[in-house]
């Protein structure tokens, strides 16, 4: 099946999901009964869903969670307290798959990510717990305003390969943070430091009570800051990044999964979909047109950021 048409049917999938919106319930079982589909539907309409979304997001180069929570919690009639629930778990799986693999290869790095991960998971599960106090349609406007920042982002947002590190900064040094990898494209060891680290621990702050509010993978904040604003090398940001969703993502999906806001039915077919839709993209990345899927990628987050606002205000 083309890429074309894989959108195709996930467009498709959406409006019927929208279609059924007005049965907005408190739990999936209880909206599968408003509506003429039946619970189990649901389940496979989600799953159809994520798995299409797995495949746009490794050809767009963005995480799954930044894809399905604004889509899925825009479009399909489920509480958002699950889709965050979900959102979490999916990022935690595509992190906790990779993870391993990624500090194996020297690309990740332990000493990067620790200190960053550690602050962030400690700002996600104050950001988690603010998340679930919150009236729903706050939340849902706030993400729709942060899914448009990220828009703004993506389009926007220059990334530099090997950033020029003139100095460390002392609290880099202290606290121990370089290293180097082996750049096969260049046939050479690529050492790297870091600056700025106070500012970057700052944003990471940010960063966490954002993924823990809206239950987001947050990497498409953590690869500018570890990138642009500290200065580490693109892949070992992006390597970092994905390792640190692993620590980031546990401690807010721990407030969800103690809250009860976790639920079987909305969370399996979403992880199991777009792990399978991860591994089909991977094999279609050579045949795509990178500019073109993330400008499709762009164009959907776009639609999903203006439709939590519209929700968030009961339009």
């Amino acid at each position: 099946m083309s890429v074309q048409r894989i959108l195709v049917l996930l467009l498709g999938l959406l409006l019927l999901a929208a279609g059924s919106d007005a049965a907005l319930a408190a739990d999936p079982v209880q909206a599968a009964t408003e509506t003429s589909i039946p619970w189990w539907g649901w389940a496979l309409i989600l799953f159809v869903v994520s798995f299409g979304l797995g495949i746009v997001a490794v050809l767009g180069g963005v995480g799954g969670g930044v894809l399905f929570v604004p889509i899925v919690g825009g479009f399909f009639p489920f509480h958002f307290d699950f889709v965050r629930g979900a959102g979490l778990l999916v990022a935690l799986a595509g992190a906790l798959a990779a993870g391993p693999g990624l500090l194996r290869s020297g690309m990740a790095s332990l000493k990067l990510a620790l200190p960053m991960g550690l602050i962030a998971s400690a700002a996600a599960i104050v950001g988690a717990m603010m998340g679930l106090a919150l009236p729903t349609n706050y939340v849902q406007i706030a993400l729709g305003v942060t899914i448009l920042g990220i828009v703004a982002l993506m389009a926007t947002a220059k990334k530099s390969e090997y950033p020029e590190v003139l100095k460390p900064d002392a609290l880099s040094v202290m606290l121990g943070i370089h290293g180097s990898y082996l750049e096969r494209t260049l046939g050479k060891e690529v050492n790297w430091n870091i600056h700025r680290t106070a500012y970057g621990l700052l944003l990471f702050v940010l960063i966490g009570i954002m993924a823990g509010m809206f239950g987001l993978g947050a990497g498409w904040a953590n690869v500018p800051v570890l990138n642009l604003l500290l200065g580490a090398p693109l892949k070992v940001s992006v390597s970092t990044s994905k390792f640190m969703l692993g620590i980031v993502d546990t401690a807010a999906a721990w407030v969800y999964l103690n809250q009860g806001a976790v639920l079987a039915v909305v969370a399996v077919p979403s992880i199991v979909g777009i792990m399978l839709g991860s591994l089909v993209g991977v094999r279609l990345l050579t045949r795509t047109k990178a500019a073109v899927i993330r400008k499709i990628v762009i164009g959907m987050l776009l639609l999903a950021g203006v439709r939590a606002v519209l929700k968030g205000f009961g339009i």
